[in-house]
């Protein structure tokens, strides 16, 4: 049946057994923290900081490297926003890949995305402490790294709102700092900004060329780009929380298109026309401090330490945020510990105290075993991401069809060129493991990573099988929870 009401029941609203009487996730997100999120989301520290080691390997190239990754991106948020306007939950894909494949995809996907958020919360707080002490000589990181948690967690403790006015203001921040830099380069491009010349395409062209490493260079580029762009798919766990999930969804994946091409792609192709691709400050401080210095602009380093510093707060918060809906949805799914679907208030609170302890024990390995445990974790989420957008878009291909004879009504959003964009997409996704194999230096994240995936596979096939659950090795998911639509299965 069609969804009507203002605040539609999610696909996992139903707590587990046990818990207490006020057993609902509350509807406290408006549309403008939703459209935050999403761009809160695309403008992360990898963009500030991380993409200087993809424009020092691929040099202008980066520009194709960036809109290649870019339209992948656009094409699984595509898939991904097409099942989450049709099925809204909190548990996003992973409820998704539970109704397409089966209890053990939905295991899989939830459970590494949640291990892929909380030790981006570690790296995320030990970032930013560095930065503070950085400011404060002599005050211990660990301890900078405390007090950031202790305010996130507060943050997602309370009622969702206070998440939500937490990452629109910090997304603000973020998307205002970003459009003055592409402003200020835009004017120093066509020579507008005072005592600068317009530099033309000798940043371009010159010094080795638009690809200056050959396709060995170009390759490292683009895979430090696909990495660049996680994060989007926290706007899809929101949307179960907000005032209308659905066209609240629709509207966030729909905006979030252009702003990946204005952000990503358009900040990359400011940054080599205006600073020579091999100027050491790229890769060593970032390359949007090195365009600000380049310009003469006073004080760039701590202009740039204050952004990237944003940029980390509102990741941690963001990642504290999904990471706990996303255990709390697979709870509620029969599909983790029973303790952690507790509702308070609205709040899965115990599900954001066991992730924001998981998230801070990663930093505490960071000084205890930095030389092993700490760089196995890092190696292990490396191609997380990747896997979970596989999920996605098997999912889609088995979803599309179903709702289409089921429920066409919900198909308020639409992937493109379906099925033959979702095959391309899929082979983009296998053609980007391969080019992983093929580096050294990434060769081992995909190997942990797969390692994991393979271990959690294993233990959600073992955990299906001793349920006995019924028709998950058919593909229909009429073993699926309680938690996910009768109607939708």
């Amino acid at each position: 049946m069609p969804r009507t009401s203002a605040s539609p029941p999610t696909a996992d609203s139903a707590a587990p057994a046990g818990p207490s009487a006020d057993s609902a996730l509350t509807h406290g997100l408006k549309q403008r923290h939703l459209s935050m999120i999403a761009l809160g989301g695309v403008i992360g520290a990898g963009l500030f900081v991380g993409s200087g080691a993809g424009i020092a390997a691929a040099g202008p190239s980066i520009i194709i490297a960036y809109a290649i990754s870019g339209l992948l991106v656009m094409m699984v948020m595509r898939m991904l926003g097409e099942m989450s306007a049709a099925n809204p939950a909190s548990g996003s894909f992973s409820v998704h890949a539970e109704r397409a494949i089966g209890p053990w995809a939905g295991f899989t996907a939830g459970w590494s995305f949640w291990f892929l958020l909380c030790v981006a919360v570690g790296l995320e707080g030990i970032g930013a402490a560095q930065i503070v002490s950085g400011w404060l000589p002599g005050t211990p990181e660990w301890a900078w790294v405390a007090l950031f948690m202790v305010i996130f967690l507060g943050t997602n403790l309370a009622a969702v709102k206070n998440f939500g006015e937490f990452e629109f203001w910090f997304a603000a921040l973020k998307v205002i700092a970003i459009t003055l830099f592409l402003v200020l380069g835009l004017l120093a491009i066509f020579g507008v900004l005072p005592d600068t010349d317009a530099p033309g395409l000798t940043n371009l062209t010159g010094d080795g060329g638009f690809l200056p490493k050959g396709m060995d260079g170009f390759i490292i580029g683009l895979l430090a780009s696909v990495f660049a762009y996680g994060g989007l798919e926290t706007v899809t766990i929101a949307a179960a929380e907000s005032e209308n999930p659905v066209q609240g969804v629709a509207k966030a994946v729909r905006t979030a298109m252009w702003r990946i091409a204005v952000f990503y792609i358009g900040s990359m192709a400011v940054i080599v026309t205006l600073v020579p691709w091999d100027d050491p400050k790229v890769a060593e401080v970032g390359p949007f401090y090195a365009m600000l210095d380049h310009l003469g602009v006073g004080s760039a380093a701590q202009i740039m330490n204050v952004v990237i510093l944003i940029a980390l707060l509102s990741a941690m918060n963001a990642n504290i945020y999904g990471a706990s809906r996303m255990a709390r949805s697979l709870v509620a799914r029969g599909q983790g510990p029973s303790v952690l679907g507790k509702i308070s208030s609205g709040v899965p609170r115990n599900a954001v105290m066991f992730s924001s302890v998981f998230g801070f024990l990663c930093v505490l390995l960071s000084y205890w075993r930095p030389d092993d445990v700490f760089p196995w974790l890092l190696n292990m989420i490396g191609a997380v991401i990747l896997v979970v957008w596989i999920f996605i878009a098997v999912s889609q291909l088995i979803l599309r069809r179903r709702t289409e004879r089921e429920a066409p009504e919900t198909l308020v959003v639409r992937m493109w060129f379906f099925p033959i964009g979702t095959i391309v997409a899929l082979a983009a996704m296998v053609g980007i493991f391969l080019l992983m194999l093929r580096q050294p230096d990434t060769r081992d994240q995909l190997l942990a990573t797969g390692a994991l995936t393979l271990v959690l596979i294993g233990l959600g096939i073992l955990r299906q099988r001793r349920r006995g659950d019924e028709g998950a090795d058919d593909g229909t998911g009429a073993g699926a929870s309680a938690e996910i639509p009768a109607q939708r299965k």
